[in-house]
């Protein structure tokens, strides 16, 4: 089993720095190449260069949380940009994100792919 993650790409786990600005203040973060990718091509399905997609989520973040979203840098939000990359592929694994990179995230009814998670949870965590 260890050998098909073990015998990877080891650029895959390289760390990788990325300057940009959140709410008009500089920043850097620090994500593995596998989640610069993944952010990639979640930016990339609603046209977004990766700094706005990154603009974006934290901003929203922000507005969810209803504050100004400075707490959450920089291990929290590099933690936050990490499980956003998992549960992209992990929704798209049991389809809840269609596999086409050709469809928008933005055009996806998020009510219902948060439903098909918790129905994945919930039936894992009887089984």
């Amino acid at each position: 089993m260890c050998q098909i993650f073990i015998r990877a790409d080891p650029e895959l786990y390289v760390m990788r720095s990325r300057s940009l600005r959140l709410r008009g203040v500089a920043t850097s973060i620090r994500l593995e190449n596998q989640f610069w990718d993944v952010l990639e091509e979640i930016g990339a399905r609603d046209g977004l260069t990766l700094p706005r997609l990154i603009s974006k989520l934290y901003d929203e973040l922000a507005e969810a949380g209803g504050g100004d979203g400075a707490h959450l840098l920089p291990a929290n939000f590099t933690s936050f940009l990490r499980v956003c990359c998992g549960r992209y592929m992990a929704l798209q694994l049991a389809g809840a994100i269609p596999a086409d990179t050709r469809i928008a995230i933005s055009s996806l009814d998020a009510e219902r792919v948060l439903a098909a998670e918790r129905r994945r949870t919930a039936a894992n965590q009887v089984a």
